[in-house]
């Protein structure tokens, strides 16, 4: 009997059993010039760890745990650009585990202190390395002790996707009463992309896939990757998957999150700021539709950036 038998069954833990079935939030300003498309915005931050990336931190320890592969004696090693550490973070104090995460020195100061409130060990790297230098970083101590960690690899497990194919995309199907004709997600792992997009591409191929980058490689777009110039592009991401790559400026994210903040009363964060410019952009392209853009986290996480303050 492995150590992970001695912890409660995760499945009927009352929190983690929160993660997912969050909200979808119809826009009533943002957007009103294209009267005949429904912009949603799929609330994320309605997950107990305040992020999308509650559902794939959940999916990958709960299977090491089936598995055999994490007990308690073992520490959730991985690199973050601060939403997965988060969730890791959560999900590893509820089950008992001692987490070490690995990420760049400029993520928000909020990221770094609810890291720690966790009690997570936070190892910064080089902030010019953006989340490329964590992920090197995080394989080398793996490495260097492969009985002490248990190493997720968010970029690579496809239990990340896995999370997305099972419940965000029958959620988008279930809430959009299946009339959903585009989903806009960012490309960070790429996990959501890939995981909710090939559901939902089951249940309707004509639904178009729109993935969101930053319109290059020098950005603020936490978690975000432009994969054009990324020294490391996740083994989960195929290129093929989307019909259409969308790149977004860092200024036209933070101003949209301030908008949809004023606007909209939904207080999200830049990432959430550049999936709406997305969607803006797919809806002055077509003449009817209904647009599901994932809003992975709130704006609470990057409140002490400066550009909040502007008018």
């Amino acid at each position: 009997m492995g150590e992970s038998s001695l912890l409660p069954s995760a499945d009927s833990d009352a929190l983690l059993r929160t993660i997912g079935n969050t909200p979808l939030i119809p826009l009533l300003r943002i957007g009103r010039e294209f009267p005949r498309v429904r912009i949603l915005a799929k609330a994320e931050w309605y997950n107990p760890g305040g992020s999308v990336k509650d559902r794939p931190a959940y999916r990958m320890i709960r299977a090491a745990e089936v598995s055999g592969e994490l007990g308690l004696g073992k520490m959730v090693l991985d690199a973050t650009s601060g939403n997965t550490g988060i969730a890791y973070a959560m999900i590893a104090a509820r089950r008992g585990y001692r987490c070490k995460l690995l990420m760049p020195a400029n993520a928000s100061a909020e990221r770094k202190k609810l890291l720690k409130a966790y009690g997570a060990e936070v190892v910064l790297t080089d902030p010019a390395e953006g989340s490329d230098g964590a992920f090197h970083a995080a394989q080398r101590l793996h490495k260097e002790q492969p009985d002490l960690y248990f190493y997720p690899d968010q970029y690579g497990n496809p239990e990340n996707p896995r999370a997305h194919y099972e419940t965000t995309g029958p959620e988008i199907i279930q809430q959009t009463e299946g009339k959903i004709t585009h989903f806009l997600a960012g490309l960070g792992t790429s996990g959501t992309l890939m995981g909710a997009g090939k559901r939902l591409r089951e249940f309707n191929p004509d639904i178009r896939l729109v993935a969101i980058q930053p319109d290059g490689p020098f950005h603020g777009l936490e978690g975000l990757k432009h994969m054009e110039t990324a020294s490391h592009v996740p083994a989960l991401y195929d290129a093929k998957v989307p019909d259409q790559v969308v790149g977004i400026s860092t200024e036209a994210a933070q101003q949209m999150a301030r908008r949809m903040t004023r606007e909209e009363g939904l207080h999200v964060g830049v990432s959430a700021g550049a999936a709406i410019c997305a969607a803006l952009m797919v809806a002055a392209a077509i003449r009817q539709g209904v647009i599901v853009a994932i809003c992975p986290d709130a704006g609470a996480r990057y409140q002490s950036e400066k550009f909040w303050e502007a008018t």
